[in-house]
């Protein structure tokens, strides 16, 4: 299974002497095959092909942007995934594709963390792609705000839409653990 991933995150992906290459190979017992000229990267498990898919998905959140620290969650837990936007669909110019990050983003980051903190996904902004890791209800969740978002809606109308689903995923939580 191949997938590419931008030049400038294969360093980050190979890690200081190998050393994230290495473990993430060891963790999850595959094989990491990288072509640093071309960013092509070949991901194989001659025990578990679904162990690779899951390599494959942490192989595109650390090219989509995300440490690799934070995406290693995806190994973690099965019902981890990850969801990439790709905002050059909806933009035609590059100072248009500046003002919507921009809008992710938010001032000093805050945007991006509140979404983060309401939804319980992480967001990544990275080239012309915004990158979700989470639940698939965290990232249904967190797309649907950064829509919002994108469709130009206040950033205080999105935050009260984030606070309420917050509100309802603690709900559910708490009603799955039978505390409700």
């Amino acid at each position: 299974m191949d997938v590419k991933i931008p030049e400038e995150r294969v360093g980050v992906l190979v890690g200081p002497g190998g050393s994230m290459k290495h473990y993430i190979e060891e963790k999850t017992k595959t094989t990491i095959e990288i072509d640093s000229e071309t960013g092509s990267i070949s991901v194989s498990s001659a025990e578990d092909p679904l162990q690779a898919l899951r390599v494959m998905d942490l192989v595109k959140a650390i090219g989509r942007g995300f440490s690799p620290e934070r995406a290693l969650i995806i190994l973690d837990d099965d019902l981890v995934m990850l969801d990439v936007l790709d905002l050059s669909k909806i933009t035609n110019t590059k100072s248009d594709m500046e003002r919507i990050k921009g809008r992710i983003i938010g001032k000093d980051g805050r945007s991006r963390e509140i979404m983060e903190r309401l939804s319980g996904s992480k967001v990544s902004v990275f080239g012309k792609t915004v990158a979700l890791l989470g639940y698939p209800e965290q990232i249904r969740v967190a797309r649907t705000a950064i829509e919002m978002l994108l469709d130009g809606a206040p950033h205080g109308n999105v935050y009260s839409f984030l606070e309420k689903k917050h509100q309802e995923l603690a709900k559910d939580e708490l009603k799955d653990q039978g505390l409700l």
